[in-house]
């Protein structure tokens, strides 16, 4: 792609978010939103591929149906209320109507069909794009709106825990597996949204981390199938050795950073009194673990047998760029012991 056209279309993705912040208004912050799709799809269809060209029109589809519903729902509100301010959001209707239009948006269950068939259609940078910034402005909403049907947030946060536990379990393609990943990891912020929203941003910026370093290791070992995983090591070994950790970091285990959400996600969820949605919370998180479990297992104690010549890459200069790959693993790995500057630091 031209470098200026990449230049215009993600200073697109970065202004149409920028909007939606900056934006009190729901005319201002559903242009926001459009905005960012439109920037989006060019560089999902770069590589005219027809599985690339289904996924943006899977994509376009959804996210118009989305923005649509969206519309509707803020026209409705001001018909019925008089008010446009996204803080004033206060109709039941309208109220229910914008959390299912930004549930369709994020991917949330059982609005998330389209997010696996949609990932596995892309490259691994634009799918990192689609798995984390694409997710910034409809939370920056959903966090304003939040105080809304209590019941509502709640069968939906764990509907998209249990899916995305479940719906991964059979995967053998790593971008399908991090879009399962991805809905079980919105199903624990969506949790907790009502409560502490404090605790879903903290929740959401650990997740991209995490992912960020996931999607360029398997990015910079080509991988997009387990089994295309086996040959790793002798790609990059170094690499190999640690990515475990970032894949049990995204399954929660202890003591790496992906616990530290969760367990202060089950901590406030006892404190509201729900202990019994904390526990089923905890139980799916368990599904989960067992999907990156397995793409430890096939990274790291399975070897596929080599020749001489299928040795030789890590001896070789790698292209890519390994800082941002360095430090998002080690944040993903380590660090759960500042935990109480980064609560002290997000409570201010």
């Amino acid at each position: 792609m031209n470098p200026y056209i990449l230049s215009l279309l993600l200073f697109g993705l970065g202004l149409g978010t920028t909007i939606t912040f900056a934006s009190s208004h729901w005319l201002l912050a559903w242009m926001g939103l459009e905005i960012n799709t439109l920037a989006i799809l060019p560089l999902m269809a770069q590589h005219h591929h027809p599985r690339a060209i289904e996924a943006t029109t899977k994509y376009f589809l959804t996210q118009a149906t989305a923005a649509a519903t969206l519309l509707f729902a803020s026209t409705t509100n001001a018909w019925l209320t008089g008010q446009w301010d996204i803080q004033q959001m206060s109709h039941p209707i309208a109220l229910t109507m914008v959390t299912l239009a930004l549930a369709l948006k994020i991917g949330l269950a059982p609005l998330h069909t389209w997010l696996p068939e949609v990932l596995q259609g892309l490259d691994l940078t634009t799918g990192l794009i689609l798995s984390t910034w694409q997710k910034l402005a409809p939370f920056a909403l959903l966090l304003q709106i939040s105080k809304s049907d209590q019941t509502m947030l709640i069968i939906l946060a764990l509907a998209s825990t249990l899916v995305g536990g479940w719906g991964g379990l059979n995967q053998t393609q790593l971008r399908k597996i991090l879009a399962y990943s991805s809905i079980a990891h919105l199903g624990w912020m969506m949790l907790i949204i009502q409560f502490a929203p404090s605790l879903t941003f903290l929740a959401l910026l650990t997740y991209f981390v995490m992912t960020f370093s996931a999607f360029l290791t398997f990015k910079i070992n080509n991988s997009t199938t387990i089994n295309t995983l086996a040959t790793s090591w002798a790609k990059t070994p170094i690499i190999t050795a640690i990515i475990p950790m970032t894949l049990l970091s995204l399954g929660g285990l202890p003591p790496l950073t992906g616990f530290m959400p969760k367990w202060l996600i089950l901590q406030e969820l006892t404190k509201q009194g729900l202990a019994a949605t904390a526990t089923i919370a905890a139980l799916t998180a368990l599904l989960s673990l067992y999907f990156y479990l397995r793409l430890s297992y096939a990274m790291t104690l399975t070897m596929s047998p080599n020749n001489l010549t299928g040795t030789t890459p890590w001896r070789l200069n790698s292209s890519q760029l390994s800082l941002p790959l360095a430090s998002s693993t080690l944040m993903a790995s380590a660090l759960l012991p500042l935990t109480p500057a980064i609560t002290a630091l997000l409570a201010l």
